[in-house]
């Protein structure tokens, strides 16, 4: 079989991809399928190393297989070939092409023919090498998909870019990209199965919505041309949840994508997976239990306790009592200085220039209230030292547009952010279901958008009328699914996720 490049318009390709273009070519113009539809494949890899854990050294078993796999190693030498073959569950396997059982066309064909990264059927018995070396000895060969462009060389890595952009390629390449790719289906199949066990209903909500609501972020807007009317894709599922609790649904949870257009960084990203939860009859106390027994149910379906171990190789103990402090009492530590929700907030922006802390202001203007100072000197100071899992509690009612009243100082509200390893990992609230303040707190939030606060919610009446119908007393909460498995890996968010956003090439 010939390689030499070919001329004409492929002329302008990297000379390994002309190459493998000319063998594609070369195997058509012989009759040989590069593609074809389907091999006589009867075991997986891991199926044949089960099998056979124990073999002896240079041992023959008798036994016929025909399998599959990507070629990772070739040894292209004299009478004996040797190629090392991976399919998807990360199982390897030998393969060895011998001219006495071949005979010398079909070996021939496969030293010319077989690059790295192609996949090939190799039928034959199943024997120990001299070396000890699980294999195949193949009777017959064929090629399963004729890959054109090469992998890149295992010693060379790849960039974290590259990585990120070609995660085709990264799993090729790296176990622990598909170990991250496995982490995550059983992480979300454990969260499913503890909201299952508790009697929770799983719905799905609109990702398409006339308002947007239920966070205070900035949304992405579309527009439907069925309609004529602009749209935009979800910041939570919160509010419709809310009306399916109101609806009689009394335990109903979420699992899915959703969108806020903002920043891009290690904890951050515009599409992402939450979990969201609301329970009837329950406050932010039960729903700190319930995402606790969750976190853990996660670790143990990735490492089998509550012990995770971090990409740096730092283990961490999850388990345990987890900590509480308020938010105001957090904020008093850092600075250093009595802070309460009786702090004004000519004192508190004192407080943030003494320490260096540049309010961000709504972006509309620099009214900011007490409430909003305080939650910015937290972010600042706080947030990033929180390494043991710690539930920070009892926000201002302000930062808090959707949480009910605290039962015992009506200036803050039931609610608790979880922090872990330095990031905000869940949410919780005690749910506001009085109709008629939460009106009156949309309309606020309704007036600082219309004032220029991107990040402000709408007043959604439809949300409003469904309130109205009476909703009991309900606690919810929400985790980021991403940043669940950050806190389990000690990766970043771009690793958690298999296909995160990037710029276009």
């Amino acid at each position: 079989m010939s390689t030499t490049p070919p001329d004409g318009p492929d002329a302008d390709l990297p000379e390994q991809m002309q190459v493998r273009r000319a063998k594609r070519a070369e195997m058509l113009a012989a009759g040989e399928d590069p593609y074809p539809v389907a091999v006589e494949r009867t075991h997986s890899l891991r199926e044949v190393r089960e099998a056979h854990p124990d073999l002896a050294v240079d041992v023959s078993t008798g036994e016929q297989v025909g399998v599959t796999g990507r070629v990772m190693f070739l040894r292209n030498t004299g009478k004996l070939c040797f190629a090392t073959l991976r399919e998807g569950s990360g199982a390897e396997l030998q393969a060895m092409l011998s001219l006495a059982l071949v005979g010398e066309g079909e070996l021939a064909r496969w030293k010319a023919g077989v690059d790295l990264g192609d996949h090939v059927f190799v039928h034959g018995e199943v024997i120990t090498s001299r070396r000890g070396e699980l294999s195949v000895m193949a009777d017959r060969w064929a090629m399963a998909s004729k890959a054109m462009r090469p992998l890149p060389t295992i010693h060379s890595g790849l960039s974290e870019e590259t990585r990120v952009r070609q995660r085709y390629v990264d799993l090729v390449v790296r176990p622990e990209a598909r170990e991250m790719v496995r982490r995550r289906s059983e992480v979300v199949r454990t969260l499913r199965a503890v909201l299952h066990e508790r009697s929770f209903l799983e719905v799905e909500t609109p990702m398409l919505q006339l308002q947007h609501g239920g966070a205070a972020a900035r949304p992405f807007v579309t527009h439907a041309n069925a309609l004529d009317t602009d749209l935009y894709l979800r910041i939570a599922t919160e509010l419709f949840l809310k009306r399916t609790v109101v609806g009689g649904i009394d335990r109903v949870f979420e699992i899915n994508r959703t969108f806020r257009n903002e920043g891009i960084d290690s904890t951050h990203s515009p599409e992402f997976t939450t979990l969201e939860a609301y329970q009837a009859y329950a406050t932010y106390d039960d729903m700190a239990e319930l995402t606790r027994t969750l976190v853990l149910a996660a670790a143990n379906a990735v490492f089998g306790s509550s012990v995770v171990q971090h990409a740096d190789g730092s283990v961490h103990d999850l388990g345990g009592e987890w900590r509480s402090v308020t938010l105001h009492g957090a904020v008093a530590e850092a600075v250093d200085a009595d802070v309460s929700p009786d702090t004004s907030v000519e004192d508190l922006r004192r407080l943030a220039a003494s320490h260096g802390v540049e309010l961000k202001g709504r972006g509309f203007d620099n009214d900011l209230r007490a409430g909003e100072v305080v939650l910015e000197l937290f972010e600042k100071l706080v947030e990033h030292t929180l390494v043991e899992p710690t539930f920070v509690r009892d926000y201002p009612v302000e930062v808090r547009p959707l949480a009910r009243q605290h039962r015992d100082d009506p200036r803050l509200a039931e609610a608790w952010d979880l922090v872990v390893f330095g990031t905000e990992l869940g949410t919780a609230y005690s749910e506001l279901v009085d109709p008629v303040e939460q009106r009156e707190r949309l309309h606020a939030q309704s007036l600082l958008a219309a004032a220029g606060d991107v990040e402000a919610m709408q007043l959604d009446e439809d949300f409003l009328r469904a309130m109205e119908y009476g909703m009991p007393p309900t606690g919810g909460m929400g985790m980021g699914v991403d940043r669940l498995l950050m806190a389990l890996t000690g990766l970043g968010i771009r690793d958690t996720i298999l296909y995160p956003l990037v710029r276009s090439e």
